[in-house]
């Protein structure tokens, strides 16, 4: 069994390419063995956004802390507690629209962890 602590896994910063004020860390990935899917936390301060983007695979998030919006098919408001599917190819954004830190749990398979 593989067990870390949050506060210990490096945190990526991205502020460029459509991405501002995001944060992602990779808390159980194929690195630690696991043999199908990644499990990421981001961190989007408040105003800022993950890119516009689609991809050719499923993600689940689940929503830890804050609100904020998910731009796509249509805007879905989103804050703690919630549960997203995003389906392969959908085009998606998320965008803090509050006043604190959005953070949320994106689970994607291991082939879709860039």
């Amino acid at each position: 069994m593989i067990v870390k602590k949050i506060h210990e896994v490096a945190k990526v910063y991205f502020d460029d390419n459509g991405i501002k004020g995001v944060s992602k860390q990779k808390l159980i990935s194929s690195e630690d063995g696991a043999p199908n899917f990644t499990m990421r936390k981001f961190d989007v301060r408040p105003g800022g956004y993950t890119p516009y983007h689609t991809h050719d695979f499923e993600h689940e998030v689940f929503v830890l802390k804050g609100r904020g919006l998910v731009r796509g098919r249509e805007d879905i408001e989103i804050h703690e507690g919630m549960a997203l599917l995003v389906e392969p190819g959908e085009e998606h954004q998320f965008v803090n629209t509050g006043d604190g830190t959005l953070e949320f749990l994106c689970i994607v398979p291991n082939y879709g962890e860039k």
